[in-house]
């Protein structure tokens, strides 16, 4: 395949446009507000440079108006009782708003917070009492507007918005939506991909890269590994979106992983300038791709110690050093996706990790878990520690820029699809986990996974991410099951076991209860069972594969630090716990 240049093209910033509307001589005096997608300082700048035009402007963000509010317009140490009356929209979810202020009661602790449903009207009405007995009655606009999405949907949508008003008007003389130059960005990319004269066959391609360089804002806030990211929530508006354009296309039903369009990659970086956007079709070049990754930690570390995702290099090494049965097969790019098998007495058990390559700590998790069963001696297991070399190629290279994003990009094969679903050959990746399962004969199968240590967003799609609802702000370590018909005895006796045991591992019972607590306040009840402090689910499922799976989730996406090794200590002893357990649930 060559590469091919589909755009190439320069959006004007909105903020210096609204500037030199508003610094004409027929606008002195007026009162101006703007909602757009820019960080505090290039909206201070931009309201200084119109003070000294006579105008009197506020400049305000439009991705989380109420949290900016708090965070940039009242002193919150002042606080003693909030009560916030939140929008509910036909159009969006009852509880959109309300999620659209995570995580805002975190950052209210020491306040008796109340949120209240509300009417459809988009403002936010606030009733503060200080702890000196003031009050402050306050109406926070939340700029939306309705709108047809990639694939024909009707959205509420985070949207610019401009209210200007001249001296001596009785009502204002502009407000309205204004398309802001990180919406524009965001349409010139589905536009041109659903224009595109695509091939009539999946893959449609092996590399779509999309270049965007524009203005916008990351913030991190003291809550977790909380981070409002302009520029991570537009990577993952353009990938899902994309994703489901080329569904659309493909006549797939909604939601269906099979699909395999070819590898998308959304670069959305940082610029003080006009958004620029470069989308390109590319061919794999995947020396090119390892020469650009995050470059290795300055100093070795043992598994437990790791503090980051481990590079490939040393995740081969650790499955060579092991003991036992090799296998493999070739990812679609070329890469080695390695197995073992360790013959040993009782039940055998599959461990897998990286199926989804942005979950790095199951990674860690599988190989520890590894290691620690094969010093146990008789131990009887098949381990896959990275499924899916592809994508965990992109998650590296994409982590040079953006090390603490959640990186979905990374989440498939390069052929687009998940490697779970994929049921056509040429199997690549897929081969390992079919070789694993038929020379194990694992009737259990560990798959440690992951998902967003922080709040996950598609701010230009309505703003919740479709289908994935219940994944959109963290809750703690997540235990789901999955079964083959009449498994269900043996799958509900190990989600005890496993929960019973890892709520032993220090510091996860807290861990897992402060991330509820905050879940519930934005998002409502869990809708899923909680067993020894920990969120469960389990389901029965025709899909192939061993009888019963035992998926984990940490919000891994993407920390490193003490959090990394937290969460690969969880992900090894969940691994452990249910070995263990089944030893003595197995058939025999």
């Amino acid at each position: 395949m060559h590469s091919a240049e589909l755009l190439d093209i320069t959006v004007p910033r909105t903020r210096d446009a609204w500037v030199a509307q508003f610094e004409q001589t027929p606008w002195r005096g007026a009162r101006v507000e703007g909602w757009l997608f820019e960080g505090a300082a290039a909206r201070r700048a931009a309201e200084h440079r119109l003070a000294r035009a006579g105008v009197q402007a506020q400049f305000r963000s439009a991705y989380k108006p109420l949290l900016h509010y708090f965070l940039e317009e009242i002193d919150r140490s002042t606080l003693a009782v909030v009560t916030i009356r939140y929008p509910v929209h036909p159009q969006a979810s009852a509880g959109r708003f309300l999620l659209e202020a995570y995580p805002l009661a975190a950052l209210l602790p020491d306040c008796r917070l109340a949120f209240v449903a509300g009417t459809e009207d988009l403002n936010y009405q606030l009733a503060l009492t200080r702890r000196d007995g003031s009050t402050v009655q306050a109406t926070v606009f939340a700029p939306n507007r309705i709108h047809l999405d990639a694939i024909g949907a009707t959205q509420l949508s985070p949207t610019g918005w401009l209210r200007a008003s001249l001296p001596g008007d009785a009502a204002a003389h502009l407000d309205s939506a204004q398309p802001t130059d990180y919406e524009q960005t965001f349409e010139r990319i589905v536009q041109t991909i659903a224009q595109h004269p695509w091939p009539a066959q999946e893959p449609y391609f092996e590399r779509l890269d999309i270049r965007a360089d524009l203005p916008g804002f990351e913030r991190r806030l003291p809550v977790g590994d909380e981070c409002m990211s302009t520029f991570e929530a537009l990577h993952e508006d353009i990938y899902f979106s994309l994703l489901e354009l080329f569904q659309q296309r493909s006549c797939r039903p909604d939601g269906d992983r099979r699909m395999q369009p070819g590898q998308i990659v959304p670069d959305v970086r940082e610029s003080d300038a006009a958004a620029r956007l470069r989308i390109r079709l590319s061919p794999f070049d995947g020396a090119a791709q390892d020469r650009l990754a995050r470059p290795p930690a300055p100093s070795p570390q043992t598994l437990d110690a790791m503090d980051r995702a481990a590079e490939p290099q040393r995740i081969a090494a650790e499955m060579h050093a092991m003991e036992g049965q090799r296998f493999s097969a070739l990812s679609r790019q070329g890469r080695e996706v390695a197995g073992l098998y360790h013959a040993g007495a009782g039940p055998a058990v599959l461990i897998s990790g990286g199926q989804h390559a942005n979950e790095t700590s199951g990674v860690i998790g599988a190989l520890r878990a590894g290691q620690a069963l094969q010093a146990a001696g008789a131990a009887h297991f098949a381990l896959i520690a990275l499924e899916n070399p592809d994508g965990y190629a992109l998650h590296r290279e994409l982590c040079t820029r953006h090390p603490h994003h959640m990186q979905h990009a990374a989440r498939y094969s390069a052929l687009g699809d998940d490697i779970e679903y994929r049921d056509q050959a040429p199997l690549y990746e897929r081969a390992v986990r079919e070789q694993a399962l038929a020379l194990s004969g694992a009737q259990l199968h560990i798959n440690l996974h992951g998902y967003p240590a922080h709040e996950w967003t598609r701010p230009l799609s309505g703003y919740v991410p479709r289908g994935f609802g219940l994944w959109t702000i963290p809750k703690g370590f997540f235990l789901i099951l999955r079964h083959h018909p009449g498994w269900q005895t043996e799958g509900r006796a190990l989600l005890e076991a496993v929960s019973a045991a890892v709520s032993s591992v220090p510091g996860l019972r807290d861990y897992n209860a402060r991330q509820m607590a905050l879940y519930r306040q934005h998002a409502g009840e869990l809708p899923f069972e909680v067993i020894h402090g920990c969120a469960c689910t389990q389901s029965e499922t025709n899909h192939r594969g061993a009888p019963v799976t035992l998926i984990t989730e940490f919000p891994d996406e993407t920390v490193d630090g003490e959090g990394f090794r937290f969460a690969h200590r969880v992900q090894t002893q969940a691994a452990l716990a249910a070995q263990r357990a089944w030893m003595r649930l197995a058939r025999r």
